[in-house]
């Protein structure tokens, strides 16, 4: 894989990781609970996306770069969160910096799925790379809600695999025309941008139930 794609795995997996790891401080989790969260947030989509392209064992197995960085980052978050447990505005810190790097995550490992499809399966333009980059950025997210007992929040969070898709596309149709490293680069700030003003504006897709509600 190219140097683009080792930072943009390393960037998904520190933010899901930590998201991971946030999750399972709220749930009152010890410190191998969190530290699973950390690391099946951190690389569960990218394993999946390693089985679905025929990459076994996956990465995250023989090389534990990601590995090693879910579970410090784990590590870190845990021992450091009694210092931001009492007061306010400590609370309010962490669940900023979850959604943040939430966000990252799936700007990132959006942009990692996508080259992973062109690397392996370059005669797949659209379909292929853009469904490998949704599971990629939303697989891990999954599972650690799933671990955590609560619904996905891929499944009623508005405009987030949307983001997903649409950078995907973007990165298919700007492949070839400009250098990989450039387009992976807006595919990632489009992402990025887009779930940002999404929270900020409350963007939200269709729901049938509030128009039952009148």
């Amino acid at each position: 894989m190219s140097i683009t794609w080792m930072i943009f795995e390393i960037l998904g997996t520190v933010a899901f990781a930590f998201s991971g790891a946030v999750v399972g401080l709220y749930r009152r989790m010890d410190i191998f609970g969190i530290t699973v969260l950390a690391v099946m947030t951190g690389v569960g989509g990218g394993m999946i996306r390693d089985v679905l392209c025929g990459i076994t064992p996956p990465t995250a197995l023989t090389h534990p770069d990601s590995l090693l960085v879910s579970i410090g980052t784990a590590l870190v978050v845990s021992f450091l969160y009694p210092f931001f447990r009492i007061p306010r505005r400590g609370k309010i810190l962490i669940s900023f910096l979850y959604h943040i790097s939430d966000t990252i995550g799936l700007a990132a490992f959006t942009v990692t799925g996508v080259l992973t499809a062109f690397y392996t399966w370059p005669a797949y333009h659209y379909v292929l790379p853009t469904m490998l980059g949704l599971i990629t950025a939303v697989g891990g997210g999954i599972i650690r809600d799933m671990m955590a007992r609560r619904m996905p929040v891929v499944l009623y969070m508005d405009v987030y695999a949307i983001a997903s898709v649409a950078g995907g596309l973007l990165m298919c149709a700007l492949h070839g025309k400009l250098s990989l490293s450039l387009v992976s680069w807006i595919a990632f700030s489009f992402v990025l941008l887009l779930r940002v003003a999404a929270i900020r504006y409350g963007w939200q897709l269709y729901h049938p139930h509030r128009r039952l509600r009148r």
